[in-house]
């Protein structure tokens, strides 16, 4: 159970949901599963909460030092397997993670290694051919999202009011701005990417899909056929691209200064210098 309100972790019940019992073999924190969806092999991957998690920082779901190393393991691991392969298998980061585990003990063991190595394993297997996909099915929040789920080809959501997206808390985020929590959120109404709620967050360009789901929390039979449906139709998408890159992400409105950035910085990092003597 969550420590908000005794809310069930939606990403264990999504990932019991999808992806049946976790294989044995990895910390409680995380669940890893090797399953088929309509008949094609892929792998099931979700950071879960650990009231017994030996690091305290870590209880509720984030993303700590076993989790980021063990991430990178999951991943791996199939990269592995698939070396000489030419289909690749699929993988599916459900992803429900109120942030990184912050403590310090997490910053003197090296926090930052364990989450770029769980980013830099999945950029590794997107980048290889494994088509990968997160499923947002709760908070996706701070280095916590990027080391789990960020780094896939496509991301769905789900559309309801408990998912949010964001680098940090609304109350870390109202003392780095020196604002109110209340100010804060009347800022995100007229500025995107302050706000928390989903529909800003696809504005960004950075959203595959959109689902609504009745009861996120208690999935019927239903509901996960339409969240199966969403992941095979995303896996044809991928399936039928040539290239492995998130340049798709810029095509927004609210990226074109990005996109505009990048070209900048791409024709002068590629210009010839002039030879010195």
């Amino acid at each position: 159970m969550n420590a908000d309100n005794n809310i069930p972790q939606r990403g264990k019940v999504w990932f019991a949901a999808l992806a049946g019992a976790a294989q044995s073999g990895y910390p409680a924190s995380l669940q890893v599963a090797d399953g088929l969806l309509n008949g094609r092999p892929l792998r099931f991957i979700a950071v879960v909460t650990d009231s017994h998690n030996r690091f305290v920082r870590a209880r509720h779901g984030e993303v700590g030092l076993i989790e980021g190393w063990q991430l990178a393991r999951a991943v791996q691991e199939v990269v592995a397997a698939d070396k000489n392969n030419a289909v690749k298998t699929p993988i599916i980061a459900i992803v429900d993670v109120p942030s990184q585990a912050y403590g310090r003990r997490e910053e003197a063991y090296g926090i930052h290694l364990a989450l770029a190595a769980a980013a830099g394993a999945y950029a590794t297997a997107r980048l290889a051919g494994h088509p990968v996909i997160a499923l947002i099915v709760g908070k996706a929040m701070s280095g916590a999202f990027l080391a789990h789920g960020y780094q896939a080809n496509r991301i769905i959501a789900f559309d309801d009011p408990r998912v949010m997206v964001h680098a940090m808390g609304k109350e870390s985020a109202a003392r780095i701005t020196l604002r109110s929590v209340e100010a804060l959120t009347a800022l995100a109404e007229t500025i995107p990417p302050m706000a928390y709620d989903i529909k800003n967050f696809a504005s960004l360009g950075l959203l595959s899909a959109s689902l609504s789901i009745p009861d996120p929390d208690a999935p019927d039979a239903v509901t996960v056929d339409q969240v199966r449906q969403c992941l095979l139709a995303m896996l044809a998408e991928i399936d039928a691209e040539t290239q492995h890159d998130l340049s798709k992400r810029l095509g927004a409105p609210h990226r074109l200064a990005s996109k505009r950035v990048r070209e900048l910085l791409r024709e002068q990092w590629n210009r010839e210098l002039p030879m010195t003597g």
